[in-house]
């Protein structure tokens, strides 16, 4: 990968149990350049993954982390760093849209603070709480990147439509925060570049009951939402830092 000046690169995939972070280790473990990737998961490891370690035992280390458990991403943190000294790469790929009854609001009548704060704690705040610990792992000589999923219905300048208050609240607020961490690192680690990333509509779980309304050649497989928005990072420049990018490497607007 072109944007990394290292020979062996170490990875952080955040949310690797399935969908568009399962397709980043994937993909990753098959690059020469790649040395360790590490996968976070919740509960309880997916079978992909699992199967993964196994092909990969001496590359692929697996770490449970609940995202919305500050304490647990500490010490999933402190687990690499116990073994590597630097990270090149670290991909936010935790989604939350709907789940049992939570599901995205049409109108303001169907807003519940609690689902609110569900979609805030997932889509927004664990990546800045990742961004925070893993800093002492970015702060070093080599050119690094630090990038977070997000999703264009998180544009407040895109918005034409309504509707689907708190998913993408949160995800305008993940951009907020991945804008302002972009800030600080230049700073505090000035070789790591901070983006966001929309991937388009991906066939995952997460955009599964939604697809129906999508053109077919707008709705991408996860192998090439990943193809793609490795591409993306590959080219990113220093000036790209804290910008938001979509799938095809143009600009979204805030």
């Amino acid at each position: 990968m072109s944007v990394f000046e290292s020979e062996s690169v170490n990875v952080l995939v955040v949310g690797a149990n399935r969908g568009i972070g399962l397709g980043f280790v994937q993909n990753l473990l098959q690059g020469d350049r790649i040395g360790r990737v590490y996968a976070t998961y919740r509960n309880l490891a997916s079978a992909e993954l699992t199967t993964l370690q196994e092909q990969y035992p001496q590359r692929l280390g697996l770490i449970s982390i609940d995202i919305t458990n500050e304490s647990q991403i500490a010490q999933g943190i402190a687990q690499i760093q116990h073994q590597v000294d630097k990270l090149h790469l670290v991909l936010y790929c935790v989604g939350f849209l709907h789940e049992g009854s939570i599901q995205p609001e049409k109108s303001l009548q169907q807003i519940h603070a609690e689902h609110l704060l569900r979609y805030f704690q997932v889509n927004s705040i664990g990546a800045v709480l990742i961004a925070k610990h893993v800093l002492p792992l970015l702060k070093h000589g080599d050119r690094n990147v630090f990038a977070c999923i997000s999703a264009k219905v998180g544009s407040i300048g895109d918005n034409h439509l309504g509707g689907w208050y708190g998913y993408r609240a949160s995800k305008a607020a993940l951009n907020m925060f991945v804008r302002t961490t972009a800030i600080e690192y230049s700073r505090k680690s000035p070789r790591t570049l901070v983006v966001v990333l929309h991937p388009g509509t991906t066939d995952t779980r997460l955009s599964q009951p939604f697809q129906r309304s999508v053109r077919p050649d707008k709705l991408f497989s996860v192998e090439r939402s990943v193809t793609q928005l490795l591409k993306v990072i590959e080219a990113l420049q220093p000036d790209d830092s804290g910008q938001f990018f979509s799938w095809d490497g143009s600009r979204l607007p805030w």
